[in-house]
């Protein structure tokens, strides 16, 4: 199947490692150009040159005020164009309610919910008929995950501002969504295991709840979102698609 992805570029935030580089590693397999952002020149540069020339790696902060705008216009200044963005951002410390300070809430908001808004409100004014907006998000879009506070309260909010977008671009031809991985197996999920304090009982507990039985790969992950902001996926808009082994029981 061919997805269309020739020679299209994308943006993808917070990519140097993950999901969001698993993604840019499937966009560029399937001949796609990608900008990929990461916390660090070097970061940045390292995962771009392990993707070949197809790939270029820029330093960005989220939370920086200035990002959007700067990251757009180096994606079309080097390539050419731009067909899509990737909002993808680490997830914020984890923490319990009553534990959670006031400026990691602010650290959060600003990095997680606000730069992410910044981004896909910058890039829905660039983006033409065809274009893609999407984010990667989390399961707890519908069920808080413990642990998580931060997360919990954002990344639903983030989910109604996506759904919300969506409706408004669909007239011009432009799509938002946004991805949910449930259990990937990256760096994060091992961290978040490590916090039961026996991360292979944890792991076990996990993989029983979820239908197929298993941790997801990056790669699974990546795959399914390429398809997604592809041309191929052109009549999906305003969901939220998990990507979590059968994990979520609703619809």
């Amino acid at each position: 199947m061919d997805l269309g992805l020739t020679d299209r570029t994308y943006l993808l935030t917070g990519a140097t490692r993950g999901l969001g580089f698993a993604t840019a590693r499937a966009l560029v397999a399937d001949g796609a150009r990608v900008v990929l952002t990461g916390r660090t020149e070097e970061s940045a540069a390292a995962a771009a040159a392990s993707l070949g020339e197809r790939a270029l790696g820029v330093a960005a902060d989220n939370a920086d005020a200035d990002a959007a705008d700067r990251l757009l216009a180096t994606a079309r200044a080097h390539f050419g164009r731009l067909d899509g963005v990737l909002i993808s951002v680490g997830g914020p410390a984890p923490g319990s309610a009553a534990d959670t300070t006031d400026s990691q809430w602010q650290s959060g908001f600003e990095s997680v919910f606000l730069g992410a808004v910044r981004l896909a409100r910058a890039a829905a004014a660039e983006l033409s008929e065809g274009g893609v907006i999407g984010m990667v998000l989390s399961g707890s879009v519908h069920e808080p995950i413990s642990g998580l506070t931060v997360s919990n309260g954002l990344r639903p909010g983030l989910a109604g501002f996506a759904k919300s977008l969506a409706n408004e671009v669909g007239p011009r031809g432009i799509r938002v969504l946004g991805v949910l991985p449930g259990r990937i197996a990256t760096d994060r999920m091992t961290q978040l295991d490590a916090l039961s304090g026996d991360p292979e009982a944890s792991r076990a507990r996990n993989c029983a709840a979820i239908p197929l039985g298993r941790y997801g790969t990056p790669e699974e992950f990546g795959r399914t979102t390429a398809f997604l902001l592809s041309p191929a996926a052109s009549y999906v808009t305003g969901v939220m698609v998990p990507v979590d082994g059968g994990a979520r029981r609703g619809f």
